[in-house]
Parts: C-alpha cells; structure tokens; sequence
C-alpha cells in the first residue's frame, strides 16, 4: 500500500513526497481511513510507530483552511508540542496552514500571536489550560487530539485533561492515543470520545534486527571528544551524525572539517543546490560524513550507510528509529551510536521500552586500544599489498645509503603516522559509573513513587501553581 491510495488533496500529497514517505505504517494504515470517515479513534501504539502522520495527516486533509484554529493536538512535554508541531508545519505548509507551539515558561505574547495565525495548535496541557482559563483564546477545534495519554497521566495531568475539555465544543472529532490503557485512560476515553473505534497495533520490535545498538555514557563537555575517538575507533566506512537543531549541524560539520574528516552539514536553512550537493556527494562517496537534522535527512536513501551517530538523543522514539533506520537497509549489518549524558537516562529508557531493541552501554576505547587496532590494521594493510617495480626500484635506489633493516624502520615509522590518537586517555564514564548511575535513577524513581509523585502531588496545589510549573517538571536542562 502507498499514500497515494489515501487520495489526499494534490499539496498535501505533495508534502508527504517530500518528506520522503513511502509506504503507511501500520498505525497509518489502520487510522488513517477511520479519521477521514469522521469517527472518533482510541489508538493504542507506541512511539516510533508513525503516530503524528496517522492523526495529522486526514486532519490536514479535512481542514477548511479558513484562518481559525480547527485543529487542537495536546501532548506531555514541550520537546514532543516542538517536534509535533514541525511535523504537521511541513505536511500541511503547502496548504497555507501554520500550527503554533504552546508550552510553559515562554511568553504569553508571543504564543497569542502565533494563535492569530495558526490552524493547528500543538500543546502542553498546563499551559493550555492557562490560556482557556484566563479566556485568552476562544476557540472551537473540530480536531482534538490526545498524543501519549498515558503519559500525561504518569506525570500528573489528568486531571487538566479533564478540565481542558469543559472548554472544548462537543461538536467535535476526537482522537486518542496511547501506548498503554490503563483503567484511568479507558475511563476518559469514555468519557470525552462518541462511539470510537478502536485500533490496536501490537508492540513489535520496531528496530531493525540488523542493527546494533549501542551507547556510550559522556559529561555534556566530553561530546565533541567522545565522537571523534569513536570515529577514530570504529573507522566507518559511511555515517551520518543526527543532531538537534542547524546550528549545531554547522558548528559540528566546521569542527569535523578542522580535524581531517571529508564531513557537509545537511538542514532546512541550505539552499536546494547545496542540499541536492551534498545528498549527491555522500552517495557517490567522495563523502565519508553527512551530518543532517531529523527533518533534512528525512527523504534520504542511501544503501550502505555504515554507521549513524547520535551526538544528542532526539526528543522522542520515533526519531529515533527514524534516524537509525539510515543504516542496516537492503539486508545489510548497521551499527547506531548514540552519545549521551546521565541526564539522558529516562529518554534512552523510553526509547528502550518503545522500540523493543536491545541498546547496550559501552565504555569508549582508551588511547592504547584505539592505537592497537589502528596498528592491527596497518599491519594487514601490509601484508596485503602487493610489490609492484616502482617499490622494488625505490628500495634499491635506497641500499646505496641505508640497510635494509633501517629502510624498513623508515617506512614502517612513516606509515605510523597514521596510528597518531588525540585526546585525553579516558573519555566518558566506566562501567562502574554507568551501573551506578542507573541504580542511582532506579533509586530515585523508587523514592518518587514512594511519596506519591505525579497525579497526587499535583492535586495538592492551586490551579496556577500547577499548570505554570507542570509543564517544566520533566524538561530536559537546556544546554
């Protein structure tokens, strides 16, 4: 099956070519028709199974486009409303439809504006319910999606869903989802969606059985280190490097280029001749690195990508899958890399539970070990080579002055050049630290348990004590 038979409208179609989009995943597959009859849905899916394209596409598909907000997607964090709301920009751009971004500790004033302008609003719930409340917003979505439910309701925003819904038209198409239904989940199902359909894909593993998985434990200032000694290390043949945002895509491809690596950045902001440049070189291999964002490297197709690296964890598990399935394509092994700080732990975690993979803690290799496979591989190099005359001639051209013991001192030292390793011995944390470091979170997510952290703790604070400060609870240090 292919999107085409979906029979979206012509610019709608268009943008999901562009985004690369081949086949529907089965979430798409099953969801997709429901919401273009009109139905309400409780889809039960885990991340990394093509949720946003399932709801945001037929919305897209069925929206007026009429300069009013028809469309309201309410999620768990301010990273998920971001990388949500890019997604739907770029389905629906060709479309004249803007979405808005609206989470807390960010200024009412320009979030009211981005509304003026917007079809689609994607949010967190505390501050959502901030702006109904306060009646800065007034208005009536024909859309309303809940993304991760079950989520919400871990981190306490329950009973703001709730609320959030005394607000809403009951004219309304609405869609839930959720990786897990628990009994507080059925129960607002019920209570917010009319007769839905309920479509359930199974938890697989989501990841390509093909590629191996694994993660190496950094201080934040340790990045740029830790991913040149495992380029130094690993040595691969072909890789792309995933970052967050263009900038650091910039900074990073500058950094690669001063240290002898052939590495272009790939983002949004580069002109189509400089993109297509790239693309082209990294697929004719006169380019070892491509260093891309999830959305520049969405389209991407190249066969025999050896290695992808994470130099930051994307926000959430799709893109995650999405990035390592660059590698391990047409029956072929890959490896994915992923660099990370302890304050990383709960989304490799929840990357973990969602995609169903196995991703392993590695320490990253000292000097000597780097030096010693370096010289390991010379040394088959060498004895691979085949004499040809021009080495012969040189050689004797060489007897007149030198023996041949110190003719092949000279060599062997020239030709070591090449086993140099830079850097600090030890980068990154020991097995020992990661093992704690996990048992130190395990203890601290026992401990929160143990005094009721989450729904109970919200319950006890004011209305604006709890929807200003819930939606920061969870995020991620700013770097």
């Amino acid at each position: 099956m292919t999107f085409n038979e979906f029979n979206f409208k012509e610019n709608l179609q268009k943008a999901i070519d562009d985004a690369g989009f081949k086949e529907p995943s089965p979430i798409q597959r099953d969801a997709i028709p429901v919401v273009l009859n009109g139905k309400d849905i409780v889809g039960q899916a885990h991340t990394g199974t093509g949720k946003t394209a399932a709801f945001g596409l037929p919305i897209i598909n069925m929206m007026k486009c009429n300069r009013n907000v028809e469309a309201v997607v309410i999620v768990p964090t301010r990273e998920l409303a971001m990388q949500v709301s890019d997604e739907l920009f770029r389905f629906g751009k060709n479309l004249g439809i803007n979405t808005a971004t609206v989470y807390g500790g960010q200024s009412y004033t320009r979030q009211l504006k981005h509304i003026e302008n917007a079809g689609i609003i994607v949010a967190t719930p505390g501050r959502f319910l901030d702006l109904l409340k306060g009646q800065k917003i007034n208005i009536k979505p024909s859309f309303v999606v809940l993304d991760e439910a079950d989520e919400m309701l871990d981190m306490g925003f329950l009973d703001d869903i709730k609320e959030i819904f005394t607000y809403l038209p009951e004219n309304r198409q609405t869609l839930l989802f959720s990786a897990t239904m628990p009994e507080a989940i059925k129960k607002l199902a019920k209570s917010i969606l009319k007769e839905p359909e309920f479509i359930t894909i199974t938890k697989s593993e989501i990841t390509n059985s093909k590629i191996t998985q694994t993660f190496y434990v950094v201080d934040e200032h340790e990045r740029d280190d830790a991913l040149i000694r495992l380029y130094d290390f690993k040595n691969p043949e072909k890789s792309i490097i995933f970052c967050r945002t263009k900038k650091e895509v910039d900074r990073l491809s500058t950094f690669l280029v001063s240290q002898g690596f052939s590495a272009k950045g790939l983002h949004g902001d580069m002109e189509q001749r400089q993109r297509e440049e790239a693309i082209n070189a990294f697929k004719k291999k006169k380019l070892e690195i491509l260093i891309a964002t999830d959305v520049a490297a969405r389209g991407l197709d190249v066969n025999d990508v050896t290695h992808v690296f994470n130099y930051h964890l994307p926000f959430d598990s799709e893109s995650y899958v999405h990035r390592i399935g660059r590698t391990g394509r047409a029956g072929k092994d890959g490896t994915a890399v992923s660099i990370v700080t302890p304050h990383e732990f709960r989304m490799l975690q929840k990357i973990q539970k969602a995609t169903g993979g196995k991703l392993e803690a590695k320490v990253i290799p000292n000097v000597a070990s780097v030096k010693e496979k370096k010289t390991d591989s010379l040394k088959s190099k060498i004895i691979d080579q085949k004499v040809y005359d021009s080495g012969i001639d040189l050689v004797e051209s060489m007897k007149e002055e030198y023996d041949l013991s110190t003719i092949a001192h000279k060599l062997a030292s020239l030709l070591t050049n090449d086993t140099y390793v830079k850097g600090n011995n030890n980068i990154g944390k020991s097995e020992k630290d990661i093992t704690r470091l996990f048992e130190r979170l395990k203890d601290d997510r026992d401990s929160k348990d143990s005094r009721g952290y989450g729904r109970r703790r919200n319950n006890n604070r004011n209305s604006n004590s709890r929807n200003s400060r819930s939606d920061s609870r969870r995020r991620p240090r700013r770097r």
